[in-house]
């Protein structure tokens, strides 16, 4: 019984960190990403169409990304897309793709990148203290409705801290790799 919420409970702890990773991999660090571009929807025929299923995407250069759209009616919906989105591009086209030059990024912008980086580690940290304090509850629950010993509950709480740690660590190893990509001219 026990073991099973263990398992559901890691589960939403590797959730957290699986969020965590998605969303660094929305921040550009200088160098085209086409991943940059999952969370935008093009208007395709009245639906919101992730960007990748209208066109090709691809990055024939560190810092460009050119997008061929399969119909290229979609040319100008694509561009407003972008436009609209937070990456703070202007897309280029010549009829048939667009391209996405991405400029150098300056030290300040790094820096706030950083920070940004910082705050999204440290979410994933509190989301997983939480889940952290869910289970502790439980346990105490368990104990109180004397379905577990107080021996079984510490094993328990000692297991939860072990794995709260364990997925800690591993965001801070995000955290500093994506800090270093971002701060590597």
């Amino acid at each position: 019984m026990m073991e099973e919420q263990m398992m559901e409970y890691e589960e939403k702890m590797e959730k957290s960190l699986i969020t965590l990773m998605n969303d660094y991999g929305t921040i550009r660090a200088g160098r085209a990403n086409p991943h940059l571009l999952d969370k935008i929807k093009v208007d395709y025929y009245g639906a919101p169409t992730p960007l990748q299923q209208v066109g090709n995407v691809s990055v024939p250069e560190p810092r460009m990304i050119m997008i061929q759209p399969w119909d290229t009616s979609l040319i100008r919906d694509i561009e407003k897309a972008i436009l609209n989105s937070d990456l703070g591009l202007t897309p280029n086209n010549d009829g048939k793709v667009i391209r996405l030059i991405f400029p150098e990024l300056t030290e300040e912008r790094r820096k706030d990148l950083a920070k940004d980086v910082k705050k999204k580690a440290e979410a994933a940290k509190v989301a997983v203290r939480n889940i952290r304090r869910d289970a502790n509850d439980a346990f105490k629950k368990a104990k109180k409705g004397n379905e577990i010993s107080e021996d079984e509950q510490k094993i328990l709480e000692e297991e939860i801290q072990k794995l709260t740690d364990d997925y800690c660590a591993k965001i801070d190893k995000e955290m500093e790799k994506k800090s270093k990509e971002i701060m590597t001219v």
